[in-house]
C-alpha cells in the first residue's frame, strides 16, 4: 500500500479499538430490555456499557454530559473502524503484525495480573518493614522546601472571626472553635492535621499564604476580608527545608513502594521459574549467530633497547 507510516499508526489504533469494543457493542438479543444510547450499522452502544467505561467522578460531576461525550466518541470510533474495514486495512501485513504484537502484550499483562492476583493475599507490608526501609534510606528523604502545619478559619462575618480568634488565644480547643465559627469546619479541621509545603499552604488565599511565610509559631494572623468572608491563619509548627520528614508523613507512601516492589519480585520469580522449567523440558534453545572478531593484526614490538630520553 502507498499510505504513509503516520496513516498506518492512526489506522492501527482504530483496528485495536475493534478488538476491545467488539464484545461490549454487539447487537442486542431479542427480548432483552437494553437501554441504547447509539447505533452505528448493526452495532449498539448500551447505557450499561457506557457507564462501565466512564470514571465514577465524571458521572458524579455531570452524568448527562459525560454520557453524551462518550457516545460521540464511540460513534466516531465505530465509523473509523468501518472505514478501516472498507479499505481492507486488516489484510495489510504491517497492520496484522501490529495487531499480533498488541494481542501478545495484552495476554502478557493478563498473565501478570493473574499471577499477582493469586499472590495478593500474601502481599502484606508491615509498619516495621516501612520503618526499617525509612531508617535504611533516611538520607533520601529530605524536605525540598519548608513545610508548615496551620489552622485556617473562614467566618461569615467579622464578629465571628474576632470571637474565634479570641477563643483560640484563650486556649479553647481548635475543633470546637472551628465547628462553632468556621465555614467548611470539618474540612478545615482535617486540613490542620497534616503538614503542607509552604507553596501550597492556604495557596487559594494569597494573603493567608503570605502570613504563613512571616508569622511565628502559634501566632495568629490579622483578619482579612476575602471574597465576602473573613479569614485568618494560625501557624502551629514548621519544618525547614533540608530537614527529614516524620515517618508518619511517609508511612503509606513507603508501604505502597514496598508493595509494588514485592509484586515485581514475585512476578520476576514466576517468570524465572517458567524459564528454568522450559529449559529442563528442552523447550528453549539459544543460538549464537554473532561471529567472534579476532585481532589479526601482528604484535608490533618496539626494537629500541633504550626508550629513555634526557629531554
Amino acid at each position: 500500500m502507498n499510505n504513509s507510516n503516520a496513516t498506518y499508526s492512526n489506522l492501527f489504533i482504530v483496528v485495536l479499538l475493534a478488538i476491545f469494543l467488539f464484545s461490549a457493542c454487539t447487537s442486542p438479543q431479542d427480548g432483552e430490555e437494553i437501554k441504547r444510547l447509539a447505533r452505528v450499522g448493526n452495532e449498539y452502544l448500551t447505557l450499561e456499557h457506557a457507564r462501565t467505561q466512564i470514571p465514577d467522578f465524571m458521572l458524579q460531576q455531570d452524568s448527562i454530559g459525560a454520557l453524551q461525550t462518550y457516545r460521540e466518541r464511540w460513534i466516531e470510533n465505530r465509523l473509523m473502524l468501518q472505514e478501516a474495514e472498507r479499505l481492507q486495512l486488516r489484510q495489510d501485513d504491517e497492520v496484522q503484525a501490529k495487531i499480533q504484537h498488541a494481542q501478545q502484550e495484552v495476554l502478557t499483562q493478563a498473565l501478570k495480573d493473574a499471577v499477582i492476583s493469586d499472590y495478593e493475599e500474601e502481599l502484606v507490608v508491615t509498619d516495621e518493614e516501612a520503618r526499617n526501609y525509612y531508617q535504611a534510606h533516611k538520607d533520601q528523604f529530605v524536605l525540598n522546601e519548608r513545610f508548615v502545619q496551620f489552622r485556617h478559619l473562614i467566618a461569615e462575618d467579622i464578629e465571628s472571626a474576632r470571637a474565634a480568634k479570641r477563643e483560640l488565644m484563650q486556649a479553647v480547643p481548635w475543633p470546637e472553635v472551628a465547628r462553632k465559627y468556621s465555614i467548611n469546619a470539618e474540612a478545615k479541621i482535617t486540613e490542620s492535621e497534616q503538614f503542607w509545603p509552604i507553596s501550597m499552604a492556604a495557596s487559594d488565599i494569597e494573603i493567608m499564604n503570605r502570613y504563613l511565610n512571616i508569622i511565628g509559631q502559634s501566632e495568629i494572623s490579622p483578619i482579612q476580608r476575602v471574597n465576602g468572608n473573613y479569614h485568618f491563619v494560625q501557624l502551629m509548627e514548621s519544618r525547614a527545608e533540608g530537614e527529614h520528614p516524620d515517618l508518619d508523613w511517609l508511612m503509606e507512601q513507603i508501604k505502597d513502594w514496598l508493595l509494588l516492589d514485592k509484586r515485581r519480585r514475585h512476578f520476576s520469580s514466576y517468570v524465572k521459574n517458567l524459564y528454568l522449567k522450559a529449559q529442563s523440558n528442552n523447550e528453549v534453545d539459544t543460538f549464537n549467530v554473532l561471529q567472534t572478531n579476532y585481532n589479526t593484526q601482528p604484535n608490533r614490538t618496539d626494537t629500541l633497547q633504550n626508550t629513555e630520553t634526557n629531554e
